[in-house]
């Protein structure tokens, strides 16, 4: 993508996003949170379209980044230096029709111990758009086609290895698919998943039987239970008030998540009851946080600079034991 391309990119962005921005002071959050050794580690290159949009992190700390408007999947070392793994092709018309967002992106990410990688590539174009799986050695592969008039976003396997989960943020649907690939199925369209103009559905996890999911316009944490064989329960709303809400991880502690707000510019940790408070700001080096991820106690969070348009990064925390 060219800079000419990514700075209007970046101003309809902008304007698209303004509605879900809250002011973040820098340097707002005291150094006695749940988090410690707040660092940025891996700087990324806004003008090769190195927007990191989601992580997938390996037991070493390896982390399996999907650059956004660069259309690519990139290796990051535990050291922080990076390796581009895969570029996916082009649309014939530059991707111009991809829906909300104009502009071709590689979205939500997940790797298996066997070293697959699934990856979501949304176009605007039936014959890109979809489910894509990248095997070490072997041209990435469309495995599931998805409709051109929406936009895959979030990515999770089930507990079992068999299923992914498919968040569509323009057509307000979760899609499954089988790790083998195939027809997609619609395993809900419940209208908590639907956007109010922006985008909806978007980051998505399994989690203690159900798969959990935010809504970006909503700002919103759904609990959706997995009923078997492979359908979903009602949607139950267990956070809000969180404009913006973008990917998320559980930390592993009862119920506490960190959860990236990507306009305003924060991280929260949202508790078991529903309320959050912030824990990472603008001051600490966000850019419009787009994903978090956790390895033990270390924190992964990563920053696109969709409307800042600064310095998308990889920043790294320590995740206190008792919080």
């Amino acid at each position: 993508m060219s800079k000419r391309r990514i700075r209007i990119t970046m101003s309809a962005l902008l304007v698209a996003a303004a509605a879900l921005t809250t002011a973040a002071p820098a340097n707002a959050l005291s150094t006695g949170g749940p988090l410690t050794d707040v660092r940025i580690t891996t700087r990324f290159d806004l003008s090769a379209g190195q927007m990191p949009e989601n992580i997938a992190l390996l037991p070493d700390g390896t982390a399996y980044v999907t650059f956004a408007a660069g259309r690519q999947v990139a290796r990051i070392t535990p050291r922080g230096a990076t390796r581009i793994l895969a570029t996916l092709p082009a649309p014939a018309d530059g991707g111009v029709d991809t829906p909300v967002l104009g502009f071709p992106l590689t979205t939500g990410i997940v790797h298996v111990p066997d070293g697959t990688v699934y990856v979501l590539y949304a176009t605007g174009t039936a014959d890109l758009t979809g489910l894509w799986r990248l095997r070490p050695g072997a041209a990435p592969q469309r495995i599931a086609a998805l409709p051109a008039g929406g936009l895959p976003n979030g990515l999770a396997l089930d507990e079992h290895g068999e299923q992914l989960y498919i968040t569509d943020s323009v057509l307000g649907t979760v899609w499954t698919v089988p790790v083998t690939g195939g027809r997609p199925t619609a395993w809900s369209t419940a209208p908590e998943l639907a956007s109010t103009g922006f985008l909806g559905a978007n980051g998505a996890k399994v989690h203690a039987g159900a798969l959990w999911v935010t809504n970006l316009d909503r700002g919103t944490l759904l609990r959706i239970p997995i009923r078997s064989p492979n359908r979903a329960g009602a949607p139950q709303v267990r956070a809000s008030g969180m404009a913006g809400i973008d990917d998320f991880a559980f930390t592993g502690r009862g119920g506490d998540i960190l959860a990236a707000l990507n306009a305003p510019n924060t991280v929260v940790r949202i508790h078991p009851d529903g309320t959050s408070t912030p824990v990472l700001d603008a001051g600490d080096g966000l850019q419009n946080p787009t994903s978090v991820a956790l390895r033990g106690n270390d924190v992964y969070v990563l920053s696109a600079a969709y409307t800042t348009a600064t310095d998308p990064n990889l920043l790294r925390a320590r995740l206190r034991r008792h919080l």
